[in-house]
This record gives structure tokens, sequence and C-alpha cells, in this order.
């Protein structure tokens, strides 16, 4: 079987999450060669102590999980992780602002992006598929190419989240330097590996421990 060790991103952004599950988040991560753990901002500075020299990406969220902050916000709280130590920074699309067809979805995925990448960091947009139909997700995964973002996710997790025909159609759309990361729902190897070779290059899952039992 396939290890899918280094594509899982293991993923705490539970409301109930504790000090006590960020560190065990990390030694899992740690203890099983996971490819990164994703956390709360709050929990961010913590995280990176327990990291600290380990070859384990940090990643935090920004507009989670609706989106539409002000602009102004999510720059601050991406300004912080990074000064926290985050290395990967997933940020929640405004869908409100993209169902109203505004411009500024764009403008604030740049803004971002320009932000991000000066730190030399990386940008995830998150587009919550499950609200979108297949052509907003074309029109979506467009803006984003345009933004300049490094990749493209599906889902928070707090909706139905990544389909394998959502991620294919997304690999058809996006540019191949433009990464997928398939996140909600995938709790099994099956769904996990399924989302692998559909075209993603990430898995974003709470179940990590769970996959890993079949390697």
């Amino acid at each position: 079987m396939k290890d899918l060790r280094p594509f899982l991103e293991h993923t705490n952004l539970q409301p109930t999450i504790t000090s006590t599950d960020v560190e065990t988040l990390v030694l899992e991560a740690k203890n099983h060669h996971l490819f990164g753990v994703c956390i709360p901002p709050f929990w961010v500075e913590k995280a990176s102590r327990e990291i600290n020299e380990a070859p384990i990406s940090l990643i935090t969220v920004i507009g989670y999980p609706l989106g539409y902050q002000r602009t102004e916000t999510k720059l601050t709280t991406i300004s912080k992780a990074l000064e926290d130590g985050a290395d990967e920074l997933d940020v929640v699309m405004n869908i409100s602002a993209f169902k109203t067809r505004m411009s500024w979805v764009k403008i604030e995925l740049a803004k971002c992006s320009t932000l991000i990448h000066d730190n030399g960091k990386l940008l995830k947009v998150i587009l919550e598929t499950a609200y979108l139909n297949t052509s907003e997700i074309t029109e979506a995964c467009k803006i984003c190419s345009d933004a300049g973002v490094d990749f493209v996710k599906t889902s928070t997790g707090f909706t139905d989240g990544a389909t394998v025909e959502d991620i294919v159609h997304m690999r058809k759309i996006l540019p191949k330097e433009i990464g997928i990361k398939a996140s909600g729902g995938i709790g099994t190897y099956g769904k996990a590996f399924a989302m692998l070779k559909a075209g993603a290059d990430r898995i974003g899952t709470s179940s990590a421990m769970k996959i890993i039992k079949h390697v």
C-alpha cells in the first residue's frame, strides 16, 4: 500500500482544542513522520516551540471558518501567524463576496499572497467547494491562479468537504505549479488514497492516525 504519511497534514481545528492536544498532535506528527500539523492561529507559537527543529511544516488557518472577515483583519492575523512561526497559511476565500461577484476577492487574495510570499512562506486558499457549483469552482480556481496562490484547498472541514469529482475538476483547471489540498471528511486510507490518485497533492485530515495504520 502507498505510504501516505508524506502527504498528510495532521489537523485539529476543533473549538475544544487544548494545549495538551497541540502537544499530542505535534508528537504524533514527529513520531510518524507526517508532513505537518494544522492548528488554529492561537496555538501557532506553542506548536512552533514543540516542533523545534523537526522537519514538520506548521500550518494554520486564516479567516476560519467563514472567510468573510475584513481583509485588514486577515492580513493582521497572517502577520501574527508568520511572526509566531507558521510555514503555511490556509486562507478562507470570502465566499460572500465571491457570490456577490465582487472583484475584491482577487484583490484580497493577491494582498495575502504578497504578504505571505514576501516572508518566504506558502499560501493555500480554501474554497469551500460544497457551497459552489462546477462553474463557480472553475471561476474560483482561476481567481486563485491569477492571485498567485500556491495551493487551492477544498474545504474547512465544516461542510461535506472534498470529493474525487471536485479534485479531478480542479486539477484540470489549475496550472500544474499550483497544488491541491483535499480536506473535509477524509477519514479512511481508501478515501485519502482516492484523493491523491485524483490529483490532490496534500491531505488535510483529523484522522491521520487511523489512516496510517494501513502502512
